[in-house]
């Protein structure tokens, strides 16, 4: 297998769980909380500040620095003036892509898509779910009530589309800033798994890779 496949999901859909089921299928790694830690080893970081920060919006106005930061090259003066928010995206950022470079993986969630644009191996995907599903599901992992479980959702999802409409040029969820986006409810999480599964290796077929489970 040579493909990279990255994430993006609703909260509550599954979507970790899946990557995890087709990660396995492959024998390659899945990355999700994974990449904090190494985004903390590499850049010098706390961890613990970057899991603070980590698929969190921004309210800073220095969008343009931050684009023109990692379009261009590092520049130590504006870096040093950056806000933690940018400096943390731009850390994972570079960890997403020395990531994808050693080799075939998934990356769940943090724009990895984005990220990842110039890497003509990658498949980008978008798990959603009904939302009777979703609520079950949290309610169940969480032990929430209904209502609670609702609320949840609500502002993780609110959380994730800020942040990624925030430092991407596309728009979180919306059909054409993936590849294909996926309905986990209709199938299940184990019959989503096999449908991306089979994604994959039409994927590489018609790019002349034969993959290897």
């Amino acid at each position: 297998m040579n493909t990279i496949i990255t994430i993006g999901r609703q909260f509550g859909s599954g979507g970790r769980e899946i990557g995890e089921k087709v990660a396995e299928y492959f024998g390659i790694k899945c990355l999700d909380k994974e990449l904090l830690t190494r985004a903390a080893k590499e850049s010098g970081f706390c961890e613990e500040m970057i899991k603070n920060h980590d698929e969190r919006p921004t309210n800073s106005f220095l969008y343009n620095l931050v684009m023109d930061t990692y379009s261009f090259g590092y520049n130590a003066s504006s870096f040093m003036d950056m806000p933690i928010s940018h400096k943390v995206f731009l850390a994972q950022f570079d960890t997403i892509k020395k990531v994808a470079e050693e080799g075939p993986c998934i990356i769940v969630g943090r724009c990895a898509d984005y990220a990842l644009h110039d890497f003509k191996n990658c498949i980008n995907l978008f798990i959603y779910g009904d939302e009777e599903v979703k609520i079950k599901r949290i309610m169940r992992k969480y032990n929430l009530t209904e209502d609670k479980a609702r609320e949840m959702i609500t502002k993780k999802d609110k959380q994730r589309q800020s942040y990624y409409n925030y430092y991407s040029s596309k728009k979180w969820g919306r059909a054409d800033s993936y590849d294909f986006c996926l309905n986990s409810s209709v199938l299940g999480v184990d019959g989503t798994v096999k449908l991306i599964v089979q994604m994959v290796e039409d994927f590489e077929a018609l790019n002349g890779v034969t993959p290897e489970p």
